[in-house]
């Protein structure tokens, strides 16, 4: 992840452009225009479903979809007594709780998205990965995995020796997989206007191998966890609305060619568009949630049945440790019903409502974010579907979460080399941005990107490469108070 590029610090046509926008102008950007006025709604960002508590706290995105029913917020309150539930490892009194690894991350959901919010990596050598892992897997090598990824029924292969996850932390008696540690190199950019930003990249190493050295060619990709607000409303998008902004081979030569994943949907057996996860790996929630139950937690559920969690085949001990599953009846650890009650939280974390979404500074950053081009990826509008699968809580909303749920190509300082389903190693879903601003308040730091490299929103941007490096020169063109107009804007969804 060396950098690769020369920032030019000339105030170009994108300053003068944000200088004679103004408020009234508009511009399109795939198949959604987008005005530098305001619009209705978009103090409301997740339609009727926007929490009615306030986001100014530390509990911004603890609440509950705003148009649930009396008998749905109690299932939502059952929910989140499941999402944070601290599992135990296997024989234990409490049945209802146990069967945790052999190997696992954290002993509950919440451990690694505290308060609903964003992972981070550790701040020092003092602090843990408790809400950053690292995914791994081998590029298919037997005619029966190509033919899988050919189909989509498989998304990543997982090592022979420890599985599709490191786990560092594992039950008494077990050692844990490995320990990670990270170093960073700084690299100072020069913007506009003669500020300097320093850079962080980071250097991943792991020590106490339990099971030998990595093989060769093995995937490593770093992943803090993301936030938990209105993923039922990102699982409402109708498919087409996803498929129509699509541009794989860049027809309109903007150069941005956003594509979308396909991944294998476990339960219903086809291939789905991916939504959830930094590379829009799995198609629902409730894939989501059962994926993390069992690679974060080492928890079987109806979707994933393995009881050994991440064990491999050989390891054979690991396989053969006590387990919380009923074999006679066939009930996973985590039970479907309380599978279908964290699925049900997952879905209504409701997104918070905006309070300065009407401003002039607010609506001059707008501008400037459109004119940036920002806008071609974090588009900010969707109309959830209104029949299906999606709750009648969803249907018919106008929401605004700035994203297009897309695949695109960050360049190769951002990549990590890690394929998954259709997304190669510098591909990236783009994430949703509402509730951004929360972050600090939420989740007590303001460190963003998959791996958290970026310590605010300037650097992350900074780091945009690939189908994303016009608008990261443009943000580096602009003057000083045109950057502050757009981060302010940025800070107010």
């Amino acid at each position: 992840m060396q950098m690769g590029h020369e920032f030019p610090r000339a105030f170009g046509f994108a300053g003068i452009l944000a200088l004679l926008i103004g408020v009234g102008t508009a511009a399109t950007y795939g198949v959604q225009t987008v005005s530098a006025e305001f619009e209705a709604g978009e103090d409301r960002p997740g339609g009727a479903a926007t929490s009615k508590r306030s986001g100014q706290n530390a509990n911004a995105f603890s609440h509950s979809s705003g148009n649930l029913s009396f008998e749905d917020e109690f299932t939502f309150k059952l929910g989140n007594g499941i999402f944070r539930k601290l599992w135990v490892s296997s024989p234990a009194s409490t049945k209802a709780s146990d069967g945790l690894g052999p190997y696992y991350n954290a002993r509950a959901c919440q451990r690694c998205h505290l308060k609903d919010g964003r992972g981070h990596p550790p701040s020092g050598p003092d602090d843990t990965f408790v809400s950053m892992l690292f995914r791994i897997g081998v590029p298919a090598s037997t005619s029966e995995q190509i033919a899988q990824l050919k189909a989509h029924q498989a998304n990543t292969f997982p090592d022979a020796n420890y599985g599709g996850q490191i786990q560092d932390v594992a039950i008494q008696g077990f050692p844990s997989e490995a320990t990670p540690s990270i170093t960073y190199e700084e690299h100072e950019v020069e913007l506009n206007g003669g500020e300097t930003v320093s850079l962080r990249k980071p250097i991943y190493r792991f020590s106490n191998m339990a099971y030998g050295p990595f093989p060769q060619g093995l995937m490593i990709s770093p992943r803090i966890a993301n936030q938990m607000i209105g993923l039922g409303l990102l699982e409402a998008i109708p498919d087409e609305a996803l498929r129509k902004p699509a541009d794989p081979q860049d027809a309109n030569g903007d150069g941005v060619s956003g594509r979308v994943n396909k991944v294998w949907d476990v339960r219903k057996k086809v291939v789905r568009i991916g939504r959830f996860g930094w590379k829009a790996g799995q198609p629902t929630v409730e894939q989501q949630a059962s994926a993390a139950f069992l690679g974060d937690m080492g928890l079987s559920t109806a979707l994933f049945p393995n009881s050994a969690g991440d064990c491999t085949r050989k390891n054979e001990r690991c396989l053969a440790a006590p387990h919380g599953s009923d074999a006679q009846a066939g009930t996973p650890e985590v039970t479907d019903k309380m599978l279908e009650l964290v699925t049900f939280y997952a879905q209504n974390l409701a997104v918070p409502p905006r309070v300065r979404a009407k401003e002039k500074d607010i609506l001059k950053g707008k501008a400037l974010f459109s004119s940036a081009g920002c806008a071609a990826c974090h588009t900010p509008r969707h109309v959830t579907g209104d029949r299906g699968e999606i709750p009648k809580a969803f249907w018919g909303q106008v929401i605004w979460p700035h994203t297009d749920l897309l695949l695109h190509d960050l360049g190769p300082d951002l990549a990590d080399g890690f394929t998954e389903g259709v997304a190669n190693g510098s591909e990236w879903r783009t994430p949703p941005l509402w509730g951004i601003g929360h972050t600090k308040a939420v989740s007590k730091h303001t460190q963003f990107l998959h791996d958290g490299r970026a310590r605010n929103l300037l650097e992350a941007i900074l780091w945009h490469g690939g189908e994303a490096e016009g608008s990261r020169n443009h943000m580096i063109e602009m003057m000083p108070a045109e950057r502050e107009l757009l981060l302010g804007y940025l800070n107010s969804l």
